[in-house]
């Protein structure tokens, strides 16, 4: 039974829902502009473009091995990330776009964390086997593993970000009322 404390007015929880969609559309944004540049960068070096290609190839050193032979290729250049960080990349885009189909995005509420945790255990195996040379990893095997991991980790991105603007929304706006 819910108590009074949990009330929340209408007007509250329509402005809650205009609030997490914007958060939503937002993040879905800045994921498609992240996976943007990884494709910009071979799309750039193909048209001789390396005033922009060079910096980007630069900037993903940083967070990916970029090793060309477990790299996807577009045009003749290597992704900027290797094809198990770009699978990551691509299910963010993918869980975030395909979020509001089966959860309401102004449910902060996260579920249960051992689904993050299960999202890594197919990446741990296609690792695993390789290193103990049972099998040799494919493109397909570490794009797949990734993509697996990068849906599950938009799931508790969005409740996260969702909350942790309205956290600031509603304290900034508990402060303006003071004063």
């Amino acid at each position: 039974m819910a108590t009074s404390e949990a009330y929340i007015p209408q007007t509250i929880a329509a402005q809650f829902r205009r609030q997490a969609l914007r958060v939503w559309l937002v993040g879905l944004g800045v994921v498609l502009f992240w996976l943007a540049l990884i494709l910009a960068a071979p799309i750039a070096k193909a048209d001789g473009l390396t005033q922009i290609s060079d910096p980007l190839y630069h900037f993903f050193s940083y967070i990916c091995h970029q090793i060309p032979s477990r790299t996807f290729f577009v045009a003749g250049e290597p992704f900027g990330v290797c094809s198990r960080c770009f699978g990551v990349y691509f299910g963010l885009v993918f869980g975030y776009a395909i979020y509001p189909l089966w959860r309401k995005v102004d449910e902060i509420e996260p579920i249960a964390k051992v689904w993050l945790f299960a999202s890594c255990v197919p990446i741990a195996i296609d690792w695993a086997l390789t290193i103990f040379s049972i099998w040799e990893n494919t493109f397909l095997s570490r794009f797949a593993t990734g993509l697996i991991l990068g849906t599950a980790c938009s799931t508790y991105i969005v409740p996260a970000t969702v909350e942790i603007t309205r956290n600031f929304t509603w304290k900034r706006r508990a402060r303006q009322r003071e004063l």
